[in-house]
């Protein structure tokens, strides 16, 4: 809210202003009772302040002064068309500050949910992926959609509320106090009886709505894994084990609504009853100090109490749903603030040092990483990547290929030992640039629901058109390109869906190229493709590899052949190590020549 304080300020002022005249507009409805139906027959005489009454009976002595003046002068009827002008005029006063006490409310409640969503967005694209893969990307979409929507419907729309009727509240019991203290007092008695039945209520909606919220990102994490597997449903016949399983979870979150619905709707019936029996305990109270000459107040005096006291049902009402209201978006924070107080354990260092010229390369020193603490995917690692140098990395699924891969640009970071570029380890460098020496190509092509050029283009900053043309035809990308009917200027859909896999593969090589890296990440770049894809994408990444350091991820070996170094792992560790020949001699250890001798095979 701080950087809202000027409109916060303002709704308040005008809120004040309302409430006032709200108050004042009231007392009109005393001398109309008391004068023009004779009631009061006393005259007045004008009062000054320094006559040593109260600012209080000054100014009742004078407004029923210049009432009966005007009596006197233009008589009755027109006296009550004067005030009753006077309640018009007061009336479009007290509207109008009301009006500009919402104007100025709607920036605030707007400004802190869109600074709400940028936060959250923000958040994300900051955390590490570790994060991701223990939340279900379904539910993170639901925090960010329908927990940010709840808020918005819940705490923000409650806003005016919360800052008017407190404001009302205080001013009629203000008035209260100066009318009648003692019928106050009795009223104040009254407020915690009733603040603590609502109080109860409220809290176990904020309870509800939590249940409410997760089951939302349980139905959120569906639609997204059924969207993204609906190829393999329809491929198994499994439509109707997903619709079963979406409607049992819809069920579960169609109860959890119902409950959460029917507790709040008892807010608006609860208030009012509990209201009714407070002005209805009150008005006896009141009645009976009056018949028993207890109090110095007088009927009119009674029933303008009265009507302060009926003025503050409503805003009690209002604020009663507002807290219900924001008990229910509160649920919705907490899930919120999971992903706002989320720790990154990837920081930059305090002192962080320059960044090496990556004249001798990357080494792993004794490296050990494990994802949950207990099952250690890689084991006591150690590697040197020469610069300029090509290193692949070959062995069965889950040997923890990919996971080295990470630890490079760290994704992760070593549970123990170390990376180091040129002898610095990579955590004492900024993430930022760490990163900025890197280019991935992974088995999925990454791409983005946007144009070719701008899928090129980016994470490169001022790149040419010439440049991005250039990167295209080195990737073997540019002849595919310009028989699209825009060319360069073609949106390619989601993920690319407007492309083949070798196609889309072509685009992240050109990415790459663009990029320029000096360290270059294939994770299994052509394993997806077919012969004829296969070879386009392997001529262009042999193209992308030259001068670089590369660290090269492969299931298909015959991609792999010319490296400086082939590293077989097992298990999480290195067994095997030597160029292609090397591996192939008959007194080596065999995991290598297994591996190829069953790729021969299955060919």
């Amino acid at each position: 809210m701080p950087p809202y304080k000027k409109y916060l300020f303002l709704n308040i002022l005008f809120n004040f202003l309302a409430a006032f005249l709200t108050l004042f507009s009231f007392m009109l409805i005393i001398p109309i009772l008391e004068m023009l139906f004779q009631i009061r027959t006393e005259q007045y005489a004008y009062m000054a302040l320094d006559q040593g009454a109260s600012i209080k009976d000054v100014s009742i002595n004078n407004f029923y002064y210049y009432t009966q003046e005007l009596i006197a002068a233009y008589g009755a009827s027109a006296t009550l068309a004067i005030l009753a002008g006077a309640l018009v005029v007061m009336t479009a006063l007290k509207t109008g500050a009301t009006y500009m006490s919402l104007y100025y409310i709607v920036p605030l409640r707007s400004g802190i949910v869109r600074d709400l969503r940028n936060f959250v967005y923000n958040k994300i694209t900051t955390l590490p992926i570790s994060f991701f893969t223990v939340e279900r990307k379904g539910d993170i979409m639901a925090r960010m959609s329908g927990d940010v929507a709840e808020i918005e419907y819940s705490i923000m729309a409650s806003l005016d509320m919360m800052f008017k009727n407190p404001v009302m509240i205080i001013a009629c019991l203000a008035t209260m106090i100066i009318v009648s203290w003692q019928l106050t007092v009795f009223v104040l008695l009254l407020l915690p009886i009733v603040g603590t039945v609502m109080g109860r209520v409220g809290r176990r909606l904020k309870r509800t709505s939590l249940e409410g919220q997760t089951q939302w990102g349980v139905l959120m994490s569906n639609i997204e894994e059924t969207l993204g597997g609906l190829r393999i449903i329809k491929a198994f016949n499994a439509e109707e084990k997903v619709k079963i399983r979406f409607h049992k979870e819809n069920q579960v979150f169609y109860d959890l609504s119902n409950k959460i619905a029917r507790r709040q709707s008892l807010a608006h019936p609860m208030s009012e009853f509990l209201g009714t029996v407070a002005i209805s305990i009150v008005l006896w109270f009141g009645g009976t100090l009056i018949l028993s000459g207890s109090t110095t107040l007088s009927a009119a005096d009674f029933i303008y109490y009265m009507i302060i006291f009926y003025s503050i049902i409503n805003p009690a009402k209002d604020l009663s749903k507002a807290m219900y209201s924001i008990q229910k978006g509160l649920a919705s924070m907490e899930r919120i603030d999971k992903i706002l107080n989320a720790e990154n354990p990837i920081r930059d260092p305090k002192s962080p040092r320059s960044l090496p010229p990556l004249a001798k390369g990357i080494s792993f020193e004794d490296v050990t990483f494990s994802y949950d603490g207990t099952v250690e995917v890689l084991k006591d690692i150690h590697l040197d990547i020469p610069a300029g140098s090509t290193v692949a990395l070959v062995g069965q699924s889950g040997s923890g290929k990919s996971t080295m891969a990470d630890l490079i640009p760290r994704f992760y970071d070593p549970v123990k030992g170390r990376v180091t570029i040129d002898g610095t380890d990579v955590r004492d460098l900024r993430v930022h640039d760490l990163r900025s020496l890197m280019g991935n190509v992974n088995q999925e092509a990454i791409l983005f629901n946007d144009t070719v050029y701008n899928n090129i283009t980016f994470g490169v900053e001022s790149a040419t058109r010439e440049q991005v043309e250039e990167a295209a035809r080195i990737a073997n990308a540019h002849d595919f390109i310009m028989e699209m009917e825009q060319g360069y200027d073609t949106v390619i859909g989601d993920r690319g869906c407007r492309l083949s896999g070798g196609q889309r593969q072509r685009l992240s090589i050109a990415r790459a190229i663009l990029k320029n890296p000096p360290v270059l990440i294939l994770d299994e770049a052509t394993s997806a493709l077919d012969s004829q894809s296969e070879a386009l994408v392997q001529e262009a990444l042999e193209r992308l590899m030259k001068d670089r350091t590369t660290l090269v991820i492969a299931h298909r070996l015959s991609t792999i052949r010319n490296a400086d170094l082939i590293c077989v792992m097992n298990q999480g560790r290195i067994v095997e190590s030597g160029t292609h020949d090397e591996l192939l001699r008959p007194d080596s250890k065999g995991f290598y020549r297994r591996l190829v001798e069953m790729q021969s095979v299955n060919a």
